[in-house]
């Protein structure tokens, strides 16, 4: 599914996870939708070359504390694929993020944080 196409799940679902995005509770409804999908399909951009398609998967759980095992394959070249284990609430985070870039940019693309996660760069 796309993001464009997300419907907000319900206030059941959102509850659990507002302690862990307080300010952004209005896009929650459409992260945990994300979220719920366990896939999403998008294009890192690339300074000055041509962007490479992802396809991201990971476990679907309802509650926040747990793990989810996040894996993002580029190119669908298995040489190209990284896998972390992310608390649930994390992730949801980064996916509010990628619904935000999405209505602003048009782009689906995860941020920064998670790449660095990802691929274990440390934050300067």
């Amino acid at each position: 599914m796309s993001i464009e196409n997300l419907k907000p799940v319900g206030r059941e679902a959102v509850v659990p996870y507002s302690p862990y995005a307080p300010k952004e509770k209005s896009w929650l409804p459409l992260a945990i939708s994300l979220y719920k999908e366990g896939r999403l399909e998008g294009q890192r951009p690339i300074e000055g070359g041509k962007p490479i398609p992802f396809v991201a998967t990971w476990t679907i759980s309802s509650l926040p504390l747990e793990q989810t095992r996040f894996r993002l394959q580029f190119d669908g070249s298995a040489e190209l694929s990284y896998e972390i284990a992310i608390q649930n609430a994390d992730f949801i985070c980064h996916l509010i993020t990628v619904i935000k870039t999405f209505h602003k940019e048009g782009i689906v693309d995860f941020p920064k944080e998670l790449y660095r996660e990802l691929l274990k760069i440390p934050i300067n």
